[in-house]
């Protein structure tokens, strides 16, 4: 029996749950044999009478719950390439292992053990690697993120693998269950490697400071320049979102590929104690996690909407190009840091940046470097605190709230940097977003930016097989190549690309 809406009180126990799912079921405790929780969330409609709502599965049987399997295809004349090694590529190469195809990854950045060095000399010292930094390298952006593994996307089967890898690897079992799942950046670097290991350990290989600079087509086999010459059959194109030399490379050679909307904004920073107090309706009870919230507003410049959120975390660079700045949000396991900060958001598209696929990509890159250059270079960015962006003034950073972001901020006038009519839409959201989530416009919130990379501005076509139309060699895959927006559909885009080379190489 399947329970939905299992209403328990703050501080429930498993076996709390257990017993009242026995009763619901009519079952008598010693007769349960199978007992899994399957969801949990918080249920804070009524401030003053919180409580948890979980979803969950208990029989008198034996029950599992469907496995996902591969079939077993083993070695090829050639090895699959995976270029790139964020969540989509991870995952792709992960399926690949395991169906003994020993896939070799080409990931540009360094492995997460020494990539994180080089992130901590940007956020401290503002010392960028273009190779080594909060964008590029082993995870991929989200191994310097919140670790989010939510997603609107409706394959359960294979977000609950990508869950179940997870855990298998290192990170937290409560992900399995948890409403909106995290790992956090702390536990996400280890299971990344963990997952690495595995994938060496199936035969496939990881091979590190390995940009690719050239994609060939030689008769039946594609030639790959890297840090060596490599011959494959096959090609997933897992490339991140911030690749734009890539994206380059790929219009050279004739790849199909086209703009595609993406969006532009700040990032919003509040203190938790007071996001707590607004989406509780009390001081938080130490029962609860640290709160979030996700909110939209329609205005007459367009539609503005919160992204990335990320309780108790931190406000950080994730800059990589020499001279430009970019902000991103981060937060621990714990999400105990003093304040809450999430993206705020406003849509653009050509009519925005014009035409030519690449069109996005400089629109982006004009933004980061007018940010560097207004915030006095360092990788420092522009900041405005809520009250004095309202009122159309540069104001000073003097107040309840402090800025969270390395390697520091300094303040500015927003509208000198974002596009009018971004800024346009921001004013008349955020007092509409401040009725929803009391205090979100409070006057001593911050807004740091630029936030210009929370999807790729770029797509690089593929049909219904995942190939490219250009070169059927070719698997376009994740985030980078427009196909996925966060770390689990990026993960379940790199399963399905895999699959479909499962598929064709057993045909």
């Amino acid at each position: 029996m399947r329970i939905d809406d299992l209403s328990m009180p703050l501080g429930s126990s498993a076996a709390d749950v257990k017993r009242a799912a026995a009763r619901k079921a009519r079952l008598s405790e010693k007769d349960v044999r199978t007992f899994l929780i399957l969801r949990k969330s918080i249920d804070a409609r009524k401030k003053g009478a919180i409580r948890e709502c979980y979803g969950v599965l208990i029989s008198d049987a034996v029950e599992r719950l469907p496995e996902v399997t591969f079939p077993h295809v083993g070695e090829r004349d050639h090895r699959p390439v995976v270029i790139g090694f964020g969540p989509a590529g991870i995952f792709a190469a992960y399926v690949l292992a395991l169906a003994g195809m020993r896939p070799l990854v080409l990931e540009r950045g360094l492995p997460i053990e020494e990539r994180a060095p080089k992130v901590d000399a940007l956020w401290q010292r503002g010392v960028l690697d273009p190779n080594a930094n909060a964008e590029y390298g082993e995870g991929g952006a989200g191994a310097f993120s919140d670790g989010k593994l939510n997603s609107g996307i409706k394959d359960k089967e294979l977000s609950r693998f990508v869950l179940e890898t997870f855990v298998k690897f290192g990170a937290p079992k409560e992900i399995l269950y948890l409403n909106k799942p995290h790992v956090g950046t702390d536990k996400l670097r280890e299971t990344i490697r963990a997952i690495r290991g595995e994938i060496e350990r199936l035969g496939g290989e990881v091979r590190f400071r390995a940009e690719v600079t050239d994609l060939v087509r030689e008769g039946g086999t594609i030639r790959l320049t890297a840090d060596g010459e490599y011959l494959t059959d096959r090609v997933v194109l897992a490339i991140g979102h911030s690749a734009r030399d890539t994206y380059e490379r790929l219009l050279e050679r004739g790849f199909a590929m086209e703009s595609k909307p993406f969006a532009v904004g700040v990032r919003l920073e509040s203190l938790q104690e007071d996001i707590n107090e607004a989406m509780y309706g009390v001081r938080r009870d130490p029962r609860l996690p640290a709160a979030d919230y996700k909110v939209a507003e329609h205005t007459a410049l367009g539609g503005v909407y919160s992204f990335c959120m990320c309780p108790g975390g931190y406000v950080v660079c994730a800059s990589s190009e020499e001279g430009g700045v970019v902000t991103n949000g981060m937060s621990y396991h714990a999400r105990d840091g003093r304040n809450a900060n999430a993206a705020l958001l406003v849509g653009v598209d050509e009519n925005d940046y014009g035409g030519g696929v690449l069109a996005g990509v400089e629109y982006q890159r004009r933004i980061e470097r007018k940010a560097f250059g207004l915030a006095g270079g360092g990788y420092r960015a522009p900041c405005q605190r809520v009250g004095d962006f309202l009122k159309g003034r540069i104001g000073t950073l003097d107040g309840v709230v402090e800025p969270s972001y390395l390697p520091g901020v300094a303040p500015a006038d927003l509208s000198r940097l974002l596009p009018e009519r971004i800024t346009g839409a921001l004013r008349l959201a955020l007092p509409a977003l401040d009725r929803r989530v009391k205090g979100l416009a409070r006057e001593d919130n911050l807004l740091t930016a630029p936030e210009t990379r929370s999807s790729s501005p770029v797509r690089v076509l593929r049909d219904e097989s995942y190939r490219s139309p250009s070169d059927p060699a070719f698997y376009p895959c994740g985030e980078g190549c427009g196909y996925a927006g966060g770390i689990m559909s990026a993960a379940v885009d790199g399963i399905r690309v895999a699959r479909a080379i499962l598929d064709e190489c057993l045909r």
